[in-house]
Order: C-alpha cells, then sequence, then structure tokens
C-alpha cells in the first residue's frame, strides 16, 4: 500500500473518491466529488429527455424522469447524511430542475408536492429510516445491523423506557464533522426522532407508507 494507491498484480490500483460498484474507496469528506459526479450524470439524461418532451404525454415523461433521473439520485445516498448546505441545495437543485421539466407550472413547490417527491435531506433520511427499520427485523445484512445498539440496561428505569419507544443509543462523538456524520450514528438519531407509531409499524410496506406520509408532510406543512 502506498500513499497513492494499492499494489495488485500486475498493476497499481488509484483510489476512487466517488461512489463506484456501491464500494467507497477513500472518499473525500465533504462528499463534493460524488455530488458533481451525482448532478452531472443527471443532468445528462435531462438533457436528453428534453428531446422527447413535446412528443409524449406529460404522465409518461413524468414516469420517464421518475425511472431514469430519481434513481441515479438515490443511489447510495444513505452515506450522503449531514452534507454540507450547499452540496444539498446542489441536489435539491436537481430534483427542482426534473420537476420542472415534467411540467408547464411556474413554482416549484407545488409541483414538488403534486409529484410527491421528498426533499433532498428527507430522502436521505428516510433511506437511512428504512436501513434501520429492516436491521431490526432482520431483513438486513448482520455486518450492518451489528452497526446498531440498544441502550445500556444499567438502570432498570432506563431500560423499560427505551424499551417501550424501540429507541436506539447514540454514541458521543468527538467531531460533528466525521463522527455524527457516519450512517450508524446518524440512522440511530433519525430513528430516535420517529413517532412512536411509525416505529411500531408492523410490516416494511406499513412502515414506509408511514414514513413517507410523516416526512412529506415535513416538507410541505
Amino acid at each position: 500500500m502506498t500513499a497513492f494507491g494499492l499494489f495488485m498484480r500486475p498493476s497499481l490500483r488509484r483510489p476512487h473518491y466517488s461512489l463506484h460498484s456501491l464500494h467507497p474507496v477513500r472518499l473525500s469528506v465533504s462528499m463534493r466529488s460524488h455530488v458533481m459526479k451525482t448532478t452531472s450524470a443527471c443532468f445528462v439524461v435531462i438533457r436528453q429527455l428534453r428531446g422527447i418532451r413535446r412528443s409524449v404525454p406529460r404522465t409518461v415523461f413524468q414516469s420517464l424522469v421518475s425511472c431514469l433521473v430519481l434513481p441515479r439520485l438515490d443511489y447510495c445516498n444513505a452515506v450522503l447524511a449531514g452534507i454540507p448546505l450547499h452540496l444539498a441545495r446542489r441536489l435539491q437543485s436537481l430534483m427542482n430542475a426534473d420537476a420542472s421539466k415534467s411540467s408547464t407550472c411556474d413554482h416549484i413547490m407545488p409541483l414538488l408536492r403534486q409529484l410527491h417527491w421528498l426533499k433532498v435531506p428527507r430522502r436521505l433520511d428516510y433511506k437511512l429510516a428504512v436501513l434501520v427499520y429492516k436491521c431490526r427485523h432482520g431483513i438486513a445484512p448482520s455486518y450492518l445491523a451489528d452497526e446498531l445498539h440498544h441502550p445500556t440496561e444499567s438502570d432498570f428505569r432506563r431500560r423499560l423506557s427505551f424499551a417501550s419507544s424501540h429507541e436506539l443509543s447514540v454514541p458521543c462523538t468527538r467531531l460533528s464533522t466525521y463522527g455524527d456524520r457516519a450512517s450508524p450514528i446518524a440512522a440511530a438519531r433519525i430513528w430516535n426522532s420517529l413517532p412512536q407509531h411509525i416505529k411500531s409499524a408492523p410490516s416494511l410496506p406499513v412502515f414506509c407508507c408511514r414514513l413517507k406520509t410523516y416526512f412529506f408532510e415535513l416538507c410541505y406543512p
């Protein structure tokens, strides 16, 4: 291993600075490179779709945007928890461009509400909350579930309180730019902030439905 790469016969592997094929390698803490690559790839698709905008019905065009652009935006977005505000705004501007291309409405907020699209910060929260639910119910990989912990049971009252509320422990961190943005910590904080009726959902589809409704009401009060 060198400061610039990893020697693997017969060649030297250089580190990536963005997410590729689900393998995060030596990522920039700010995730700027990943955000830039994501927005660039999505805007390429938007420009390609612009050529057929007037040739297909609006509902078909909206479906194309949802199928070809939004999945790219949501790809690996769980690692974007706590990104700087200016990067979150750049991703949101991409969503706004998607929405504006699929409708003739002048104002973007009513259009996003009509399309039932969550804003970028809530899309990240949604992904992490679903991941926690899967971990708690044994439908996620064990290496992810092992990163989530219940509070220490040193006090009987505290144990009963946490057991009834389904909360997770949030370890203390030294730096908000590093520790607080770690997926297990960010996911635990989001999970603990959810109402009880959402966390106690009997199944994943019910949980997703309640969670989407809750975040949607927060996005568009």
